[in-house]
């Protein structure tokens, strides 16, 4: 894995890429283009995607803390709920934290009969984060067994100490947390700078926005000691800089949260998927977006002169906003960054209501798609409306006037004649005329 990181964490290497990162002088999520690690950002992404996890198995667990160490590289995760079992695992023989954390290929997440609406998937996960960590370190306080265990993971985790279990009477809190020291010099980094850190700010931020599809208490989520509370995903994404509310907006069900917007003409999107930032969008995106088209066509179509307006641009002027659940979902690759799986398999649908429709109906959406479409026709006009705009050629038995597709070409005449020995006739009579402003073609 550490020979060849990027078929699991993605590249190891700087990459300069516009991304939405929080600004801790605006408090906004902004835009910017900045150079970072994919790899360091994904074995944080990983740890709380995990404590998210958590989330949607217990529904009493309600709170996650993070706290990041710029200075000193260190990065820990905390949530309450329920502990990791601290037992002997009967086919390993060894503790079952570390058996999760400390061994390729093992998790909960792999029996795809079961249907989970979780991130995590491929039996990876965490562990990658300590493959590529100096240092690594899993607690968790285990109240059903009455237990705690602690161990200390080190060099990519290649060296560990003995783990540390003591009993538990359980009348504290359940919890796990992960400490972890990223190995920068794998990233090819001394340090995690600003834009990183805020990069990563932004990630736990996410976590916040889209809790409201969690089930039973509400969950708080703690970063570096300060609260962050929000009514819903709606009340997040005023956090973006220049956001504009969306046109229409419905919590569909308890595992969607749609909204919709106008873009400029190009598609824009934000998307959530089990808690994970779908920064390419993907086929949930598409489904939301191909429910709007399909309704606003036959109405745009009508106000079109009856000329046929198709999807995409519709879908193309539209800024799709989703907080979802799917489960066992798929992903184009380890990074997450495009959701994969099918309509079909999606484990509830999503039906935009007819309020909702009728609201985009009503917008200047319908206007914004029907300029751009009378722009294009206007433009397709003039590519054929008669002028031409260069001499053909490769046309069989076309012999064109000299000033053909110049700017003389008005000026130009072709004789159709029937046949060709009559075309010889008018190729005869151009002897006379001369072939600057005459061609001719035998049909």
């Amino acid at each position: 894995i550490l020979l060849r990181p990027d078929s699991y964490v993605g590249s190891t290497e700087r990459n300069t890429q516009w991304l939405t990162i929080f600004d801790k002088k605006k408090k906004k999520i902004v835009s910017k283009n900045i150079a970072f690690v994919p790899g360091l950002y994904k074995i944080f992404d990983e740890i709380i995607v995990n404590a998210y996890d958590n989330k949607q198995r217990d529904p009493n667990m309600s709170k996650i803390q993070v706290t990041i160490e710029q200075g000193a590289g260190r990065i820990s995760v905390w949530n309450d709920g329920s502990g990791i079992p601290v037992v002997v695992h009967k086919e390993h023989n060894i503790y079952v934290p570390e058996l999760i954390f400390g061994h390729l290929l093992t998790g909960s997440n792999f029996d795809d009969d079961e249907k989970k609406t979780v991130g995590g998937r491929n039996g990876y996960g965490a562990k990658l984060t300590n493959i590529f960590s100096s240092e690594f370190v899993v607690e968790t306080a285990d109240g059903a067994h009455g237990k705690r265990f602690r161990k200390v993971f080190r060099n990519n985790m290649q060296e560990s100490d003995p783990a540390e279990v003591e009993d538990y009477d359980g009348d504290g809190e359940d919890f796990t947390c992960i400490t972890f020291t990223p190995d920068l010099r794998r990233f090819h980094l001394d340090r995690m700078d600003d834009d990183f850190v805020g990069l990563l700010m932004k990630r736990v931020y996410d976590v916040a926005g889209c809790s409201s599809t969690c089930k039973g208490l509400p969950l708080t989520v703690v970063l570096n000691g300060e609260e962050l509370n929000y009514a819903g995903f709606e009340e997040y994404l005023q956090l973006y800089e220049g956001f504009e509310m969306p046109i229409a907006y419905a919590k569909v069900s308890d595992r969607w949260e749609v909204g919709v917007g106008i873009s400029d003409g190009q598609q824009q999107q934000i998307s959530f998927v089990n808690g994970i930032c779908t920064i390419k969008g993907g086929q949930h995106v598409k489904y939301i977006a191909d429910q709007v088209a399909n309704r606003l066509k036959p109405m745009l179509t009508r106000k079109n002169s009856g000329t046929e307006i198709k999807p995409h641009l519709i879908t193309c002027h539209l800024s799709v906003y989703i907080n979802c659940l799917i489960e066992n979902p798929a992903f184009d690759s380890q990074t997450k960054e495009t959701l994969t799986t099918r309509p079909n398999a999606f484990g509830s649908q999503c039906t935009l209501p007819d309020a909702f429709l009728k609201q985009l109906e009503r917008s200047a959406l319908v206007e914004a798609v029907l300029s751009w479409t009378k722009f294009k026709q206007s433009q397709q006009l003039k590519k054929t409306s008669g002028r031409k705009l260069g001499k053909l050629s490769g046309v069989p038995k076309l012999d064109d006037a000299n000033f053909a597709g110049t700017g003389r070409g008005d000026e130009c005449t072709l004789i159709l004649t029937e046949g060709d020995s009559a075309k010889s006739l008018a190729v005869s009579g151009l002897a006379i005329v001369g072939r600057d402003f005459y061609g001719v073609f035998p049909l």
